[in-house]
């Protein structure tokens, strides 16, 4: 059985994707899945809207199962004053992180039979950045509505729970959110903290009131040729909340060896991530590392209770080692096994020049 996707990262100083495949050791299995991992992208920018240099991005991604559209519209400002950005943006995907069902020892993920689409329209506010520290405000309408797998709207999972906060087959809020990221480097070491904070307002009374806050702390260090990474990510969330909210633990960014959300999904979670890389040749680097997660008991209570239908044990540890080839397209390699002794591959390709 094989998981796939895509993913936004951090490297270098360089934004890229993570295409990535996790498989178990039936390899045959690999063959037929492979296809579901191509993808298609179209992105179209005009520099100069209405001859004053106004910014517009139109980009959109199609997968297999999901997809992704979103118009951007920035206008010119001074450099001493915060940068706006119009967006309006709407996606379709799988929602496997909360109503997934593990598989295969919580090695992997199925398709639990729910489907988010979410429409969102906003401004960003990018602050002028001081030497360390960098903060964006924005605020958006978003509706999210819940569909099978046919496309059909639900209000409901396959067990009879509520999917939606409301009851109703949507929910809307309006989110207003703070990022705030430190950041310090030196030759020899690294570090970075990052904030956020999105605070539902209730514009209309049925609409969504919640305070839902995540950190990710990271510390880099080079220990002679080697370099250790290590990282701490936590959050919660208060008020109002709908299943689709709910942290999801497990899968890769969080806890190796297990299939999304396979760990836990609850209102608070913790991850901890420590990898260690070494060079074996010019072209090539190992890596060691132990991830491990927690949904801190917070599981029961995501309305509907859905980890514990599912039978996720609510906290997990996953450790291997890995390879990593450097050329322009960075391949990589990492071989996971979790709590359960499920053995899993990760292949991934890191396009920095995206």
């Amino acid at each position: 059985m094989a998981n796939w996707g895509t993913k936004w990262i951090w490297r270098d100083g360089f934004f890229g994707f993570l295409s990535w495949v996790a498989i178990d050791y039936r390899f045959w299995v690999l063959v037929q899945q492979l296809v579901h991992c191509v993808r298609c992208s179209l992105c179209i920018k005009h520099p100069n809207l209405f001859g004053g240099s106004e910014k517009l991005d139109v980009s959109w991604d199609k997968g297999l199962y999901d997809s992704n559209i979103l118009v951007a519209y920035r206008r010119p400002r001074p450099q001493w004053v915060a940068q706006q950005c119009f967006f309006m943006q709407h996606s379709l995907s799988p929602e496997i992180g909360v109503h997934g069902i593990p598989v295969d020892n919580f090695s992997h993920s199925g398709s639990g039979g729910v489907n988010l689409s979410q429409f969102s329209v906003g401004l960003d506010l990018n602050e002028p950045a001081s030497s360390k520290w960098s903060s964006t405000t924005s605020i958006k309408f978003e509706n999210v509505r819940l569909l099978s797998d046919d496309g059909r709207s639900i209000t409901r999972d396959l067990d009879g729970f509520p999917v939606t906060c409301s009851g109703k087959t949507h929910d809307s809020m309006v989110v207003l959110k703070q990022e705030s990221q430190y950041a310090k480097a030196n030759e020899r070491s690294f570090s970075r903290f990052t904030m956020q904070i999105e605070q539902g307002i209730p514009v209309l009374s049925k609409w969504l009131i919640f305070n839902r806050f995540k950190f990710v702390v990271s510390k880099g260090i080079k220990l002679g040729p080697a370099f250790l990474l290590t990282s701490l990510t936590g959050g919660s969330i208060v008020g109002d909340m709908a299943p689709y909210q709910a942290f999801a633990i497990g899968g890769l960014g969080s806890v190796r060896g297990y299939g999304e959300g396979a760990v836990g999904s609850g209102r608070s979670c913790l991850v901890t991530n420590t990898e260690l890389t070494f060079p074996l040749s010019k072209m090539l680097e190992g890596s060691v590392f132990l991830d491990c997660g927690t949904d801190l008991g917070s599981g029961r209570l995501v309305p509907g209770n859905p980890a514990l239908r599912q039978g996720k044990p609510g906290s997990g540890i996953g450790l291997g080692y890995g390879l990593r080839f450097k050329s322009p397209l960075d391949f990589q390699v990492d071989y996971a096994i979790n709590a359960f002794q499920q053995k899993t591959l990760y292949f991934g390709i890191t396009n920095l020049a995206s």
